[in-house]
């Protein structure tokens, strides 16, 4: 038996960084999660990283992270390699960012995205992020794709309030 679910390709850090409950905030160019608001979408780590720093900057300015800490975060989002589908998370609302924010605001949006400049983004909320007991290898795709999880890989949690799972 499997669970048949959405799933999303994510580059290094940022794989890792959302299912260790950090970025909690996704950004796209276009409302690419919009349609999934409420499902549980799983995680693929890509075989590639980002290619900014900002997310590095964000940890250590803002959210006050040493070397080490991040070091150690990043050596947990790799815990399962690349190319494999590591994880479950929950997908939410999905808006565009606005066009004056405070700067209060603007800093917490960053924070969560652990992502500076989001203007003329699509934002959308993640939450209730869990590591699967062992990482399903499969190949990355563009956009999303579905794909069955068989139940042994899910990890035994409560489930998510207000979850449905879409495919």
């Amino acid at each position: 038996m499997s669970l048949q679910v959405g799933c999303l390709s994510f580059r290094q850090p940022y794989a890792g960084l959302v299912l260790n409950g950090l970025k909690t905030i996704e950004t796209r160019w276009r409302p690419l999660l919009s349609e999934f608001e409420n499902c549980t979408l799983a995680v693929h780590i890509a075989q590639k990283d980002w290619e900014g720093s900002e997310w590095r900057e964000v940890l250590t300015c803002r959210q006050g992270m040493t070397c080490t800490q991040i070091d150690d975060l990043l050596d947990s989002g790799e815990r399962f390699g690349r190319g494999v589908v590591a994880g479950l998370v929950e997908v939410g609302e999905t808006w565009v960012y606005p066009d004056s924010l405070p700067r209060e605001e603007m800093l917490a949006l960053e924070a969560a995205a652990l992502l500076t400049g989001l203007e003329e983004k699509h934002l959308t909320r993640l939450s209730f992020p869990r590591w699967l007991k062992e990482p399903m290898y499969a190949r990355g795709h563009k956009d999303i794709w579905t794909i069955d999880i068989p139940l042994a890989l899910l990890p035994a949690l409560p489930p998510a309030p207000h979850r449905t799972v879409c495919a």
